[in-house]
């Protein structure tokens, strides 16, 4: 039986260029970084060109990207540092209701310790308003961390007009990257971000490995103690095989790449709610079908289906897809975003599916993917059917 990888909202591929730059730089680059003879020069050549490309794709200075070991990292250090900094300016944060783990546990933590968190609901689509922003916003206010795309449902947040808002402001803006960067065009000084989280797994990279970007200017201790590497910003010695792989993973995604990419899953998007309505399945989208969000991310909700059995059925036949964010994958409690959006008595909540496409999917991957689930429903319809007769 073929299988159907589409839960690369969760993780990807190693790229084939990807991977083999890896193994190419654990045979030649596995030298310190730190060190100064010519084991360690030659680590750290390969490293800040690497860091040098990165730093390109987003329009930052080199000195500006600070390697992590990923996203959770690069979230956590942004918030909780910028907060323990700047505390004496004032303990209020901003973010939205549907944040990614890694965001909203830190931001719990810092409650625990007396910062005060507005967390700004969204509507049905998963957007927030930028009057409630606007009115969130207050002269304490020393953090706004909002998402640039959401992982469960697809909304993109309003970032360029909430760095516009924040430019005159004390309040640093932090934006989590980690499902657009690879996908969307990203400028940080277009968009007035001050500090940028991202992980390599999202891109067709290495996991354990992603980059926090800190404007210049944004100065906070180390979130690892220990060393002085990246400029006393990170402790630990930097994973430069990992490092190299990851720029070869940003090198692939070009401009050019990145909108045949949106082009291509919008498309995939287009097909399978018209598919599954010409054969009648009684659905509808988490969300909307928007070719300005984020395009590899499909939310479904199946009237009536549980989510477990719908994914269930859909391992069986050899395609994965999850019932939410791969973070509370094994968690009982429902998903955080449907809930801001539909209310936690919302049936959706727990009869939801999350697709998303990736480089490897293909045009029968979605027509086999469309045929399972309609096949899936039939049965179920019949099941039902035959229990009523009895």
């Amino acid at each position: 039986m073929s299988e159907i990888y589409l839960d690369n909202a969760a993780t990807t591929p190693m790229a084939p260029e990807v991977l083999a730059t890896m193994n190419k730089e654990m045979k030649e680059s596995w030298g310190n970084a730190s060190t100064g003879y010519s084991y360690g020069r030659h680590s750290k050549l390969v490293m800040e060109n690497s860091r040098h490309l990165i730093a390109q794709s987003i329009n930052a200075d080199d000195n500006e990207i600070v390697f992590t070991s990923g996203g959770t990292e690069s979230d956590n250090t942004a918030i909780i540092q910028t907060a323990l900094t700047r505390q004496n300016l004032g303990k209020h944060i901003i973010t939205t209701a549907i944040e990614h783990e890694a965001v909203l546990k830190p931001l719990h933590f810092l409650e625990e310790h007396g910062f005060e968190v507005t967390y700004l609901p969204v509507d049905e689509y998963g957007e927030i308003s930028l009057d409630d922003f606007k009115k969130a916003l207050r002269d304490d206010t020393i953090l706004v961390t909002i998402m640039m795309g959401n992982n469960e449902v697809g909304s993109r947040m309003p970032i360029h007009e909430i760095g516009e808002i924040l430019k005159d402001h004390q309040a640093w803006f932090h934006t989590d990257a980690v499902q657009t960067y690879g996908l969307l065009p990203i400028d940080v000084k277009r968009d007035h971000i001050d500090m940028l989280s991202t992980s390599a797994h999202k891109l067709n990279g290495p996991k354990m490995i992603g980059f926090l970007y800190r404007r210049d200017g944004i100065s906070f201790p180390s979130f690892i103690k220990g060393g002085d590497q990246e400029t006393k910003r990170r402790a630990g010695t930097e994973n430069v095989p990992a490092i190299a792989a990851f720029a070869k993973a940003v090198e692939l995604d070009s401009p050019e790449e990145k909108q045949k990419l949106r082009e291509r899953y919008y498309h995939f998007k287009q097909k399978i709610v018209q598919g599954l309505r010409g054969h009648g399945v009684d659905f509808e989208v988490n969300g909307k079908i928007d070719p300005n969000g984020l395009n590899h991310v499909l939310n479904l909700w199946f009237k009536g289906i549980s989510t477990y059995v719908m994914q269930t059925d859909l391992d069986l036949a050899g395609i994965a897809v999850s019932g939410g964010s791969a973070c509370t994958a094994g968690s009982i409690e429902p998903s955080h975003v449907l809930t801001a959006m539909y209310g936690a008595d919302s049936p959706r909540i727990s009869e939801s599916i999350r697709i998303s496409f990736g480089k490897v999917n293909t045009e029968e991957d979605i027509d086999k993917l469309i045929a399972t689930i309609v096949q899936t429903v039939d049965k179920l319809k019949q099941i039902k059917q035959d229990e009523g007769e009895e």
